[in-house]
C-alpha cells in the first residue's frame, strides 16, 4: 500500500513536466535542423548559453534583483490597500455604499492605459513603475477580500454573537478566517497582474531590470537574451505563486479543502 502511494506521488511530480520537456526537445531539434532561424527563435541551448554569460558578468543577478524589488514593493502596497478597502467595505455598510461603486468604476479602467499620465506624474523613475504595479494589484485583492467577507456564513456570525463574542472578536475569529480562501485567490491573481504590469512598465521606461535587459537585447537582435527574459518572468511568476500557496496551506490547515491525505500507518 505504501509503495503504491509513493509511486503515485512520484508520478504526480513527474507528469506536469512531461509536456514542457517534449516542447523543449522539439524546439531544440527544429532549431538544429534549421527549421527555425536564430533571428526568429533561438534554440534552448543558445538561451542556456546566454543565461550563463549574463550570470557570469553579473547583469542577470542585478536585473533580476531590481525587477523583484519593484514587484515586491508594488505587491505589498497594492495588497495592503486592497485588503484594507475590502475589509472596510465588507464589514461596514456605509463605507460600502460610499466607496464600492467608485472602486468598481476605477477597476474597469485599464491601468496600463494610463502609463502616459503616470510618466507625467512620476517621470520615468522608480515611482512610476511601483505605482503601476500597486494599481494592478489593488483591485484583485480588493474584490476577492470583499467577496470573501460578504460570503461568510451568516449562521456562523450569529452563533459567535450568541456565544458573546464582540465585534472585534467576531471579525478575527469568524469573519476573517472564513474570507481567507477568497483573499488568497485574489492575492494569487494579483501576482499575475503584478508581473504583467512590471513587464510593460520596464519595457517602456527603465534603465535596469529584466524588461530593460530584453529591450536592450532587441536593439542588438539578441533573440536568445530576449527569450531568457521571457523565461525569467515565467520562472519568477511561478516561484511567487509557490510561495503564496505555501502560506495559503499554512494559514488554512483547518479548512477541509486544504487537509492533506494521511498516509497509511502500515503497508
Amino acid at each position: 500500500m505504501m509503495d503504491r502511494f509513493l509511486a503515485s506521488r512520484r508520478l504526480q511530480g513527474i507528469v506536469p513536466w512531461i509536456l514542457p520537456a517534449l516542447v523543449l526537445m522539439s524546439w531544440e531539434i527544429a532549431a538544429d535542423a534549421g527549421w527555425l532561424q536564430a533571428r526568429v527563435l533561438s534554440a534552448p541551448s543558445a538561451v542556456a548559453v546566454a543565461f550563463w554569460q549574463t550570470l557570469a558578468d553579473g547583469t542577470l543577478v542585478h536585473n533580476v534583483a531590481v525587477s523583484t524589488g519593484r514587484a515586491l514593493q508594488g505587491l505589498v502596497l497594492g495588497g495592503l490597500i486592497g485588503l484594507a478597502l475590502g475589509v472596510v467595505n465588507g464589514v461596514w455598510r456605509p463605507a460600502d455604499l460610499l466607496l464600492d461603486s467608485t472602486l468598481q468604476m476605477l477597476r474597469n479602467v485599464p491601468h496600463l492605459a494610463i502609463i502616459p499620465l503616470v510618466i507625467l506624474w512620476f517621470g520615468i523613475g522608480e515611482g512610476a513603475k511601483i505605482f503601476l504595479v500597486t494599481i494592478g494589484v489593488v483591485f484583485p485583492v480588493y474584490i476577492n477580500t470583499y467577496h470573501g467577507i460578504r460570503t461568510v456564513d451568516p449562521a456562523l456570525v450569529e452563533m459567535a454573537r450568541v456565544y458573546g463574542l464582540g465585534p472585534v472578536e467576531r471579525f478575527w475569529r469568524v469573519i476573517l478566517p472564513g474570507a481567507l480562501p477568497s483573499i488568497f485567490v485574489g492575492l494569487r491573481y494579483g501576482l499575475g497582474i503584478m508581473w504583467l504590469t512590471l513587464i510593460v512598465a520596464e519595457t517602456i521606461s527603465a534603465s535596469s531590470g529584466i524588461g530593460y535587459m530584453t529591450m536592450n537585447a532587441r536593439e542588438f537582435l539578441q533573440t536568445d537574451v530576449i527569450l531568457l527574459g521571457v523565461i525569467l518572468y515565467a520562472v519568477l511568476g511561478k516561484l511567487s505563486d509557490i510561495v503564496v500557496k505555501f502560506f495559503e496551506r499554512a494559514a488554512l490547515q483547518w479548512h477541509p479543502s486544504y487537509v492533506r491525505p494521511r498516509r497509511e500507518a502500515f503497508a
